[in-house]
C-alpha cells in the first residue's frame, strides 16, 4: 500500500548542537514505527515549488504519537535552513512514513548490538538505542560514534549518562577535529569489538564516504558481512 503524504504538527524546536536542531511532531499515522526508520518531509512554497528530504527519526518506538527529528543544516539546504531558521512551534508540515524495513532493530532480535555512526548517522541509531533501553536493558550493546568535536556530538549528556548508568551499554567517541584527533580505524574497531564482544547485529550509518570506511573495517576485523546493515545519506 502506498504512502500518503499527511499533516504533522511541530510541537517543540529546540538546539541539539550548534548545526542540529532537534523537531518534536505530533504525527497521526496510527500504526507503530521500527528503530531505524525515517520519514519523508516535503515542503512547499507560496508559488507551487516543493523541496524533498528524508529524515531518520531519533525517538523511541513506545511513543508512536509524537517523532523526534534531528536535523543538521546544510550550506545552501533548502529544507535543513527552513528547519533551523524558520520552523517554529504550532506550524504545519507535510510527511509520510514510516519508511524502511531492513535497517531496523526490534529488542526481540536480541543481540550483541554494535552500532557505528559517523555525525548526524547517529541518529537512528539513537532510536535503537532508546528502544533498547525500555524493552531490553540486558541485551548488551555498543555505540562507537564519530564527531568533529565535543560539542558536535548529537545527544552527547544522554550518552554519556547511559555510558556511566547502564550496565550493558559502553559508549565509544571519536573525535576528529580537536588536538590529537582521529577517524574511526582498524584500532577503534577492534577495541570496540574485544569489549563488546562478536555482535549478533551491526548497524552502520553516516555519509557515503563514512559507510564505506567504517563496513570495510569491520569487515576486515572479521565481521560476516551478512550481519552488517547499512543506512546511507549525502552524494
Amino acid at each position: 500500500m502506498p504512502l500518503v503524504w499527511q499533516e504533522a504538527r511541530i510541537t517543540a524546536a529546540v538546539p541539539e548542537t550548534p548545526r542540529v536542531r532537534r523537531l518534536t511532531l505530533a504525527v497521526g499515522w496510527g500504526k507503530p514505527f521500527r528503530a531505524g526508520q525515517h520519514v519523508d518531509v516535503r515542503l512547499t512554497a507560496p508559488d507551487g515549488y516543493q523541496a524533498q528530504r528524508s529524515y531518520s527519526i531519533a525517538s523511541s518506538p513506545t511513543r508512536p504519537e509524537t517523532i523526534d527529528l534531528l536535523i543538521e543544516r546544510l550550506a545552501d539546504g533548502e529544507v535543513s535552513g527552513f528547519f533551523a531558521d524558520v520552523a517554529e512551534p504550532g506550524d504545519v508540515i507535510e510527511l509520510r512514513g514510516p519508511i524502511g524495513g531492513a535497517f531496523v532493530w526490534d529488542p526481540a532480535e536480541g543481540g550483541p548490538l554494535l552500532l557505528v555512526g559517523g555525525g548526524s548517522g547517529v541518529v537512528p541509531l539513537l532510536s535503537m538505542l532508546r528502544h533498547r533501553a525500555e524493552g531490553a536493558p540486558d541485551v548488551p550493546a555498543l555505540l562507537l560514534t564519530s564527531a568533529r568535536t565535543p560539542d558536535d556530538v548529537i545527544a552527547r549528556e544522554e550518552l554519556m549518562r547511559r555510558d556511566a548508568e547502564e550496565p550493558n551499554f559502553q559508549l565509544r567517541l571519536v573525535l576528529t577535529r580537536v588536538p590529537g584527533g582521529r577517524r574511526i580505524d582498524a584500532d577503534t574497531v577492534r577495541a570496540a569489538l574485544a569489549a563488546l564482544g562478536t555482535p549478533a547485529h551491526t548497524f552502520v550509518c553516516g555519509s557515503n564516504p563514512f559507510v564505506s570506511a567504517a563496513s570495510d573495517l569491520l569487515v576486515e576485523a572479521g565481521l560476516p558481512a551478512r550481519t552488517i546493515r547499512t543506512e546511507r545519506f549525502g552524494g
